[in-house]
C-alpha cells in the first residue's frame, strides 16, 4: 500500500508545482472564460446562469489539460517503477495491456473531444459556434467513442455480466456493450454539467474516486490502483486552486474525460450497480438537466425554473460555497453506501 500512497503524494507535489506556471500560460494564451466582450452573447441564451457566474469571466478553463498530461506521465512512470523494482503487476483480466489500453483510450479520446469544444467556445464564437459543438453532434461522437470502449471491454476483457446485489449475476451477452456505452456517455455529461460551481465537480469526483480506490486495492488490481492514485493526487492539487473563488476551471477537456473515465473504472472494477450510487451527486445533476430538457421539448414547459440542481439551489438563495460543501458531504456518504453495496455478495 505504501507505494500507492507515495504515488498519490508525488502526483500531488508534481501538479502543485506546475499549476501556477500553467495558469499564467493560460492567461497568455487567452484560454479563459468569456470576458466582457462576449457578455451579450451569453445573456441572450443563459440569463440566469450568467447572473450568478458573471464574476467568473476571464478565469482560465484549461485545468483539465494539465491534469490529463501529468496523470498520463505519472501513471507511466509508476508502471515503469513497478517493472524496475520487479514488483508483480496484477490484473483481474487475462490481458493487462487491454485493460490499460481501454483506460487510457477513454481518458485521452474524451479529452480531445473536450478540448475541441473548449477551443470552439473560447476562440470561434463569432462564427456561430460560441457554444462549441451542437449537442446532438457531441453526443454522436461521445456515443461512438463509448461504443468502441464498451466493445473492447466485452470482446477483449470478456465482460458480459451485470452483478445486482441480492438478486444475482445476469449474463447479458452483447447487450453489455449498449449498457456500458450508456453509462460512459451519461457520466461524461454528468461531470460536465456538475462542473458549474467552484470546487463542485472536482471535490465530488475526488471523493467518489477514493471509493473506487478502496475497491481496486481490495481486488488487487495494480493498473487501476496506480492510475487512481496518481489521478487523485492531481485532483487534490487542482482543488486547492479550484475552490471558491476559483483561479482555474477544468473546462470540457477535463470534465468529459474525467466523467467517461470514472464510468469506465467502475465498469472495469465490475461494480456497475455501485457506480451510480458512488456517483450519486453526478446522477442527480444530469437527471435534473435531462428532466428539464425533455419537459421543454415534449411538454413545452419547464419542470424547474432552472437546471441543473446546483443552479436551482443558487436561484433559491444558497451561497455557492454552501452548495459545494454540502455536495461533498452527500458525496462522501453515497461513497460509503456504494462501497457497502459493492462488497455485498
Amino acid at each position: 500500500m505504501a507505494i500507492y500512497l507515495f504515488a498519490l503524494f508525488t502526483s500531488f507535489i508534481f501538479n502543485f508545482v506546475l499549476i501556477i506556471p500553467f495558469i499564467n500560460l493560460l492567461y497568455k494564451l487567452k484560454f479563459r472564460r468569456a470576458t466582457q466582450v462576449t457578455k451579450d452573447a451569453f445573456n441572450k441564451r443563459t440569463p440566469i446562469f450568467d447572473r450568478f457566474h458573471e464574476k467568473k469571466a476571464g478565469v482560465p478553463v484549461g485545468g483539465g489539460i494539465l491534469l490529463i498530461l501529468t496523470t498520463l506521465f505519472m501513471f507511466s512512470f509508476f508502471l515503469f517503477l513497478f517493472v524496475v523494482l520487479d514488483k508483480k503487476i496484477i490484473s483481474n483480466y487475462p490481458s493487462i495491456v487491454s485493460e490499460i489500453k481501454i483506460l487510457l483510450f477513454t481518458f485521452v479520446s474524451f479529452a480531445f473531444l473536450g478540448i475541441y469544444d473548449d477551443l470552439s467556445k473560447i476562440f470561434f464564437w463569432q462564427h456561430d459556434s460560441f457554444f462549441g459543438l451542437r449537442l446532438r453532434h457531441k453526443l454522436i461522437i461521445e456515443l461512438i467513442l463509448a461504443l468502441i470502449v464498451s466493445f473492447w471491454i466485452y470482446h477483449e476483457l470478456k465482460v458480459s455480466i451485470i452483478n445486482v446485489p441480492f438478486f444475482g449475476v445476469y449474463k447479458v451477452s452483447f447487450f453489455y456493450i449498449l449498457f456500458a456505452a450508456f453509462m460512459i456517455v451519461a457520466f461524461a455529461n454528468a461531470v460536465n454539467i456538475t462542473d458549474g460551481l467552484d470546487g463542485l465537480a472536482t471535490g465530488v469526483l475526488m471523493i467518489a474516486l477514493s471509493g473506487f480506490w478502496v475497491i481496486s486495492r481490495a481486488i488487487l488490481d495494480t493498473p487501476l490502483s496506480i492510475f487512481i492514485a496518481v489521478w487523485l493526487g492531481s485532483l487534490v492539487a487542482f482543488l486547492y486552486f479550484n475552490i471558491y473563488p476559483a483561479r482555474i476551471f477544468l473546462g470540457d477537456t477535463g470534465a468529459l474525460s474525467f466523467g467517461a473515465t470514472f464510468a469506465v473504472i467502475g465498469l472495469l472494477l465490475g461494480k456497475n450497480f455501485a457506480l451510480p450510487i458512488i456517483g450519486a451527486v453526478f446522477v442527480t445533476e444530469i437527471f435534473t438537466s435531462l428532466l428539464q430538457l425533455l419537459s421543454k421539448k415534449f411538454l413545452r414547459k419547464k419542470i424547474f425554473r432552472v437546471a441543473p440542481f446546483h443552479l436551482w439551489l443558487q436561484l433559491h438563495g444558497w451561497e455557492e460555497p454552501k452548495i459545494v460543501m454540502r455536495a461533498w458531504i452527500f458525496s462522501l456518504m453515497f461513497a460509503v453506501f456504494g462501497l457497502m453495496v459493492a462488497f455485498m455478495k
